[in-house]
């Protein structure tokens, strides 16, 4: 990986959530890249330790552990294995996340003979999906979030930071819950930014636009390939014409991660979009 921005992490413990998937499997690439000890945690330990396994093969510190973002005893029992083989806790990425369909409308629009059609309404929305995705969002930032800054405290250098999404500015058609929920991330980072000021934690986080990835790939393209409805009113709105890669997010992340770069830099919300918060459409 050529990384587009050269931070010195040497020796730093990062611990990023929801490791297993693309996103933050790449951060932690780069994160291992730039001299970090990574711990990659996730609720299925064979898709982290797989990628742990990766980076170990190509001479990096980097293990893989089973934890359950919603529940504080398994981040807890994480906790502790991470301090045994890794040591505390320096920077903590809170990317596990995610949307779920029983929380998602089939319609952007409401219309008058909705009741009429064979579609999922915002009056069909399911309750416990509702509380999924909120939980898995919200809860899933702030309770590893309350386990692993404690390592933080007294110690130069610490930082977390979170994933929103542009939706969190804007929200999204048909997706009314991810879009709050990530709207409580933006807000909970400037929140705990302020509450952590004065002992020397830094609080930040993303906001990546659009990216096309397997969480997604259902709402963008059919399945012949090409693409959506959606996916063109994306790209229209979207300055730049494209979706977003991976590897685009590694600059913001380190910049934001890196003490000597973002010293004085903390309870930011930076997006990630291709101009797409910034186009009004016309």
């Amino acid at each position: 990986m050529k990384l587009p921005l050269q931070v010195n992490l040497k020796d730093k413990v990062v611990v990023i959530t929801g490791a297993g998937g693309v996103i933050c499997s790449t951060l932690a690439k780069a994160y291992a890249e730039s001299g970090a000890k990574v711990a990659l945690l996730d609720l299925n330990k064979e898709n982290a330790e797989r990628f742990a396994s990766e980076l170990r093969e190509e001479g990096y510190t980097a293990y893989g552990y089973e934890a359950n973002v919603l529940k504080k005893d398994s981040l807890e029992a994480c906790h502790q294995e991470v301090l045994l083989t890794l040591g505390p806790c320096d920077i903590l990425v809170n990317g596990a996340g995610g949307n779920n369909p029983r929380a998602t409308t089939d319609n952007e629009f409401a219309k008058l003979d909705d009741e009429k059609k064979e579609i999922k309404t915002f009056f069909d929305l399911d309750e416990s999906g509702i509380e999924f995705v909120f939980n898995l969002n919200f809860l899933g930032t702030l309770l590893p979030t309350q386990v692993f800054s404690k390592d933080m405290i007294g110690r130069k250098g610490c930082s977390i930071l979170n994933i929103s999404s542009m939706n969190a500015f804007t929200p999204l058609t048909k997706i009314p819950a991810y879009s709050g929920a990530k709207a409580a991330i933006s807000n909970f980072t400037e929140w705990l930014a302020v509450h952590f000021s004065h002992i020397d934690i830094r609080v930040n986080a993303i906001a990546p636009g659009f990216f096309s990835t397997k969480q997604n790939e259902k709402l963008l393209w059919n399945e012949d390939g090409t693409p959506t409805a959606r996916t063109g009113k994306i790209l229209n709105a979207t300055p730049m014409g494209r979706f977003g890669t991976v590897d685009e997010l590694i600059g913001a992340t380190l910049f934001l991660s890196s003490e000597e770069a973002a010293s004085f830099i903390t309870g930011v919300v930076l997006p990630i979009d291709g101009g797409f918060s910034s186009y009004s459409g016309v």
